[in-house]
């Protein structure tokens, strides 16, 4: 009898775990998370076999996934009140009160202490890098330049370009050239993720009084931004991907993949349409996916 209690007991602990993971999980905004951990990785691995370095990368691993989940969830904690003017995200977890802003900046707060503590303990410039990102992230982007400029996304694009660089440095022990240009890569690859994104959801942005390129510059001008932003980047990935010694059949897929994304980018300048640029959003995150492998591999 007491055993079947204590199974009882321990099945309902663990369904409200499960259901504590399930509203948490849009907190950390898991595919944005998963591809910059996959970019922290790659990072590494462009420097170091994965193979005879499994304890650094599992250490990479969990430090990057705790520090940018800490982050995210701070980020939303922030932004909670603009969360509830959007549409797009008025039943987000916060705003809708399933989860109350308190705990949400509690568990904000030790994921990325975690992080970073972990991140210093494995290697100092590793650490103070990681810090970095976060820094950015939180305190420059969200918190000072978000409502106030469209131009935070340069500033704020900073921290999506931290773990590739993080990683990079942690496998070799220091900063280098390739390192910088394949952050300069992801950096300058932002606007076109963010910008389309931001033009799909022109209302929510608007309704909540977050500036945006479109909503400031017009939708001409953005558009003519993510077309320079893909060339820009198209390049920064390729050098880097030669700084690397890249074999010539890998490059030359790395260049029909930045092909693919220069041509939707001057389609939608040309021919611009709702199709057209939901479709550079979704190939422009397949695109840096599919770079990180290429340099992997």
């Amino acid at each position: 009898m007491q055993f079947t209690t204590t199974l009882i007991e321990s099945s309902e602990q663990m369904k409200k775990v499960l259901t504590k993971i399930q509203l948490y999980w849009p907190l950390i905004k898991s595919l944005q998370t998963g591809l910059l951990v996959a970019t922290g990785m790659a990072g590494y691995m462009t420097v170091r076999c994965p193979v005879f370095n499994l304890p650094t990368m599992v250490g990479l691993f969990i430090s990057l996934v705790t520090s940018i989940s800490g982050s995210t969830i701070l980020n939303m904690w922030w932004d909670r009140d603009i969360d509830a003017k959007m549409r797009r995200t008025q039943q987000r977890p916060l705003p809708s009160n399933k989860i109350s802003p308190r705990e949400a900046l509690v568990v904000g707060l030790v994921l990325s202490f975690v992080g970073m503590g972990l991140a210093t303990t494995i290697d100092a410039l590793f650490g103070l890098i990681i810090f970095a990102g976060l820094f950015f992230d939180v305190v420059i982007y969200t918190i000072w330049l978000k409502r106030r400029t469209c131009w935070s996304i340069v500033l704020g694009g900073i921290s999506g370009a931290i773990p590739i660089l993080a990683g990079r440095a942690l496998g070799l022990g220091s900063i280098d050239w390739i390192g910088i240009v394949l952050a300069l890569g992801i950096l300058l690859w932002i606007p076109t993720h963010i910008l389309t994104f931001s033009m799909r959801y022109f209302a929510d942005y608007k309704a909540a009084c977050v500036p945006t390129f479109a909503s400031v510059y017009g939708f001409t001008f953005t558009r003519a931004t993510i077309a320079i932003s893909s060339v820009l980047a198209s390049l920064a990935m390729v050098g880097a991907a030669w700084g690397i010694g890249m074999t010539w059949g890998f490059l030359r897929l790395l260049g029909v993949l930045s092909i693919g994304l220069l041509l939707l980018a001057f389609t939608m300048i040309f021919r611009p349409s709702e199709k057209v640029n939901f479709g550079l959003f979704k190939y422009a995150s397949l695109y840096m996916l599919s770079s990180m492998m290429l340099m992997v591999l």
